[in-house]
């Protein structure tokens, strides 16, 4: 059976002597008096919901899957999962950094990130249930007129009722241009609506006692395309203005889809049948407001992967010691014992490094993502908005498509260091990698991510927002960059920044002269540019740990850090290069294909 200790040092690392989240919070009035303690003391609460309460349940939950009932479409989650959301409700963590106006308790985004992390470690197809009511929450939140907020925001806040997004129909997936579910007005100004969605994550469930539908539609006289798309607020059960429910709505679970993994989750065909909602927003506009719930669910898929990896990391690092097979290329290291922990082989190591390097690059990631969305949404300065939104723009689809490319990998080698037993369901690696694969998946694929990176979040304004990231890397570099301890990380990084505004100008000078040149060469970009992002962040890191020791700090933690820092920018930074190679490459080798793919 697997095993799961919450990594509370290094996210403490991160937020306190990386990023020192509780400076940046005194510029944000609203968290203004959020210390140390209170923030360690959440994580740590969180950390044994996810260990002690919802990890125990994720083996079973993936074995015993969801069953719908098709005579009355209801669908029941796995064997302990309701029990654990009302305990989950019951410790108030639904309404963790919500808004005090509606019941929530304020806390920022990124002690939630955090929260989120470890349960996605702990049970990621039972976390998919609060994440996305957490989304639907923002959205409303963001674009709901003030009935719908009073009406939806205290009960998604509570935990009470839970939330989805509706998007994906049989016949479309990313191009939501083409969706057909239609929205007739009526007297009374709300809607009806008819169509069928699939794909639906927690789209139907017994944790809950409703279910906030948010819906893509088509309004009568709507425009062809994306323009023509309104945004629904759909209920389970029918609700009045008190908030009370009145009676079954027309949408149910028509359908669950047979899936490679997070069988915990009810992901639904969901039928819309005269059911009755409100418009969020404007008419026309739905695409815009669920860009809320989109981004944010794009950083919540990142944080899936970062969630497995770590788990991945944790159990592959105790199976490596204590496994024993061959002896050691350099000599025999465990004489007691008629063979080596397999630890001592030099191909494990890297698999296990590479999986811990992804997880402290992808935590660092995310926590500086969450802080930047707190900064956002509650600065006092609106230039610290505006620049904030901004990056975390640009960082968002490399958090979705880099950490999640890499939390597959990671899992992959870390079932590779089980050897045989990886394979076998009782030791829960073989789950992780199926779970791992969805996360590339929805959400807008990885290449769809890679596509938004180079093609509208860099080249849409002429590389303004990188060249900004670049003048964060062009300051640590001047501030180390005559610190001899620091330059096996600091060289490395400052080649790259050179390497890859270069290598952009060039993809973009082509692409200007065919399109398609863009479409290569982006999925290869987003690596590249995602380790730029890594290497930055890995750097910062060493910075904090070398200046720990000399200070006589002699906490192995930070000598741990170097050691993975130095793994990272030696045997997995070293990839740009092939990546730039092929990005250069060109399309023709692509398009000039079609006898190839006769």
């Amino acid at each position: 059976m697997p095993s799961y200790n919450p990594p509370l040092r290094d996210m403490q690392f991160v937020m306190h002597e990386v990023l020192n989240v509780t400076a940046e919070f005194k510029q944000i009035p609203k968290h203004a008096e959020m210390d140390v303690d209170t923030i360690n003391a959440v994580l740590e609460e969180g950390g044994k919901f996810a260990s002690e309460i919802i990890f125990p349940i994720n083996i079973s939950g993936d074995t015993q899957g969801c069953v719908l009932d098709k005579k009355t479409h209801e669908v029941t989650a796995p064997a302990g999962f309701k029990e654990a959301y009302a305990q989950y409700v019951q410790g108030g963590w639904p309404s963790l950094s919500c808004d005090p106006a509606y019941g929530g308790q304020g806390l920022p985004f990124v002690v939630n990130q955090c929260i989120y992390e470890m349960m996605n470690s702990g049970n990621q197809a039972w976390t998919m249930y609060p994440g996305l009511s957490h989304g639907a929450y923002e959205c409303l939140h963001a674009h709901g007129t003030e009935e719908q907020k009073t009406v939806y925001l205290p009960k998604l806040v509570s935990g009470e009722w839970t939330g989805t997004m509706c998007l994906t129909e049989p016949h479309c997936g990313t191009d939501l241009g083409m969706l057909r579910t239609k929205a007739e007005p009526q007297a009374d100004g709300s809607y009806k609506l008819n169509g069928a969605k699939i794909f639906i994550s927690a789209g139907e469930h017994d944790l809950a006692d409703n279910i906030v539908h948010l819906v893509l539609a088509r309004l009568p006289d709507a425009p062809q395309g994306s323009k023509g798309i309104s945004l629904f607020v759909v209920p389970k059960f029918k609700v009045n203005a008190k908030g009370e429910m009145t009676g079954r709505n027309g949408i149910y679970c028509g359908g669950l889809e047979h899936k490679m993994g997070i069988h915990g989750n009810a992901t639904c065909q969901m039928v819309l049948d005269d059911a009755v909602g409100s418009l969020v927003g404007q008419p026309n506009k739905g695409l815009q407001a669920m860009f809320v719930m989109m981004n944010a669910a794009r950083l919540g898929v990142g944080n899936q992967s970062l969630g497995l990896t770590e788990v991945a990391y944790q159990n592959a690092l105790a199976y490596a010691k204590d496994r024993i097979q061959m002896r050691s290329l350099s000599g025999v290291k465990a004489k007691d014992k008629p063979a080596d922990p397999i630890i001592v082989h030099p191909d494990v190591r890297k698999m296990l490094l590479t999986a811990k390097a992804y997880a402290e690059g992808g935590r660092a990631l995310a926590c500086y993502c969450a802080m930047l969305l707190d900064k956002e949404l509650n600065h006092t300065d609106e230039a610290v908005r505006k620049d904030s939104a901004e990056m975390l723009a640009l960082l968002t689809p490399i958090i979705k498509a880099f950490i999640t490319d890499n939390g597959f990998q990671a899992t992959v080698m870390c079932q590779q260091v089980f050897g045989g037993h990886g394979y076998i369901k009782e030791w829960g690696m073989e789950q992780y990698v199926r779970d791992a694969r969805i996360n590339m998946i929805y959400e807008g694929t990885n290449t769809v991510q890679s596509l938004d990176l180079l093609g509208r979040k860099v080249l849409g304004n002429n590389g303004a927002t990188l060249r900004k990231f670049g003048k964060l890397i062009a300051a640590l570099v001047e501030e180390e960059g005559v610190n001899e301890k620091m330059a096996e990380f600091i060289n490395p990084l400052a080649v790259l920044g050179e390497q890859i505004t270069k290598f952009t100008t060039e993809i973009g000078f082509k692409g200007f002269q065919n399109p398609d040149e863009v479409g290569a060469a982006a999925v290869d970009y987003l690596r590249v540019a995602g380790h730029l992002v890594f290497g930055y962040f890995f750097a910062r890191m060493a910075q904090v740990a070398l200046q720990k020791i000399a200070a006589g700090d002699t906490d192995p933690f930070y000598a741990a850090k170097l050691q993975t820092a130095r793994f990272y920018f030696a045997k997995l930074m070293p990839e740009t290069a092939t990546l730039m190679r092929t990005a250069r490459a060109g399309s023709k080798v692509l398009m000039d294909t079609d006898l190839a793919l006769a």
